[in-house]
């Protein structure tokens, strides 16, 4: 029993820092008392910022360039970061500008437990900047490397299985080439490019991302090939023309991500021919087909409000006063975001259904439909 007391009163300190139980809590908590009132974590990161057991931390080692306005960051992540993760998946970084964190969600477009120079675990990402993307813009030309950011742990469906489907048929345009692209190295890596066709839709050649590898994958792989479709001087690929130039369509297995209207019409061309089962879909943008009122949105207990537009997220709203909420696509997808809802009104910006006090919202893909509380 004093014992039992004791060890409780050791580990206390360090009981926010890692799971309860076992030798190494223990130790955390002896250290701990010692350096009340910091935490160990506090010292560790003088000594280095990705050693921190609070959050997933990483470093950004390196900016390619891929195109003009997209650029390929790779990343060194801190304690805690799950290397297993499936080719497909995407993770959120958090990046200090002007000082308040800023994020986003982005494919992973390396293979797991990819290993650079010198046997170092990394990851990679790729940005392509958006006109009215702050962050997307500052990643892609402002940020540099050795660059501290956070990162939320991969996640996501869209997902290449293991093994590989015999026939894979891979669909993208613009930026929605990057989770493929992470399938397609990981395809590569292991040896086992089964059948496979990828069209690939941009402007230009020079808009094309991954292109030179594209090309090279094509070379060295007979069953792969590199369909790329420049728009600007060939119009949109047809999706009637599949069945001339590759008549077993039906029979892939089907990644397809990039904008919103090409997905659409890929999700009712599927299910026209009776293969909608076949089909996997990421989409990277919230489809905004209504806005809020707008109004003060208070976020219960941490006092804070805020009088926002119709437009603005109610995720968007509480990052921009420094409160903490959950989330994890911000594209309505993973549901990590839901809160309660616990006074006024609410309205999903994908369709325009009204929440009510007591329901559960998505904060990242709702405004506020009038003054409303949020129960955080």
């Amino acid at each position: 029993m004093v014992l039992n007391k004791f060890r409780e009163w050791l580990e206390a300190p360090a009981a926010e820092v890692g799971d309860r139980g076992g030798k190494l809590n223990v130790l955390r908590g002896a250290v701990a008392r010692v350096t009340t009132p910091l935490l160990p974590d506090d010292y560790l990161h003088l000594a280095n910022p990705l050693w921190s057991a609070r959050e997933l931390r990483g470093r950004i080692v390196e900016v390619q360039k891929e195109t003009a306005d997209s650029a390929t960051l790779v990343i060194k992540p801190g304690w805690g970061f799950d290397f297993k993760y499936r080719p497909g998946q995407y993770i959120g970084i958090g990046i200090l500008i002007d000082g308040r964190w800023n994020w986003r969600s982005y494919s992973l477009t390396c293979p797991p437990d990819w290993t650079g120079e010198g046997g170092k675990r990394l990851i990679s990402i790729a940005v392509k900047a958006m006109p009215e993307g702050k962050l997307s813009s500052h990643l892609v030309n402002g940020v540099a490397a050795g660059t501290i950011v956070r990162l939320a742990a991969p996640q996501g469906g869209f997902v290449l299985p293991e093994p590989p489907p015999a026939k894979v048929l891979f669909l993208t345009a613009g930026s929605g080439i990057t989770p493929v692209m992470s399938m397609l190295r990981t395809m590569d890596r292991r040896d086992g490019v089964t059948d496979v066709v990828h069209v690939h839709s941009a402007p230009t050649d020079a808009d094309v991302m991954f292109g030179a590898e594209l090309r090279d994958l094509h070379d060295r792989h007979p069953s792969f090939v590199s369909h790329l479709q420049l728009t600007d001087s060939h119009g949109l690929f047809s999706l009637d023309s599949l069945d001339e130039l590759y008549p077993d369509w039906r029979e892939r297995e089907t990644w397809a991500c990039g904008p919103a209207g090409m997905l659409d019409a890929i999700e009712q061309h599927w299910k026209s021919a009776g293969v909608a089962d076949k089909l996997h879909i990421e989409r990277f943008e919230v489809e905004r087909s209504a806005v809020g009122e707008g109004g003060t949105v208070t976020f219960g207990t941490t006092g804070r409000t805020l009088t926002v537009d119709g437009a603005t997220s109610l995720l968007e709203a509480g990052e921009s006063v420094g409160v903490q909420l959950p989330f994890g696509c911000r594209m309505g997808i993973c549901q990590t975001c839901v809160v309660t809802l616990s006074a006024g009104h609410a309205r999903d910006l994908r369709n325009g259904d009204e929440r009510q006090p007591g329901d559960k919202v998505q904060t990242c893909i709702s405004a506020a439909a009038g003054d409303c509380t949020l129960d955080i």
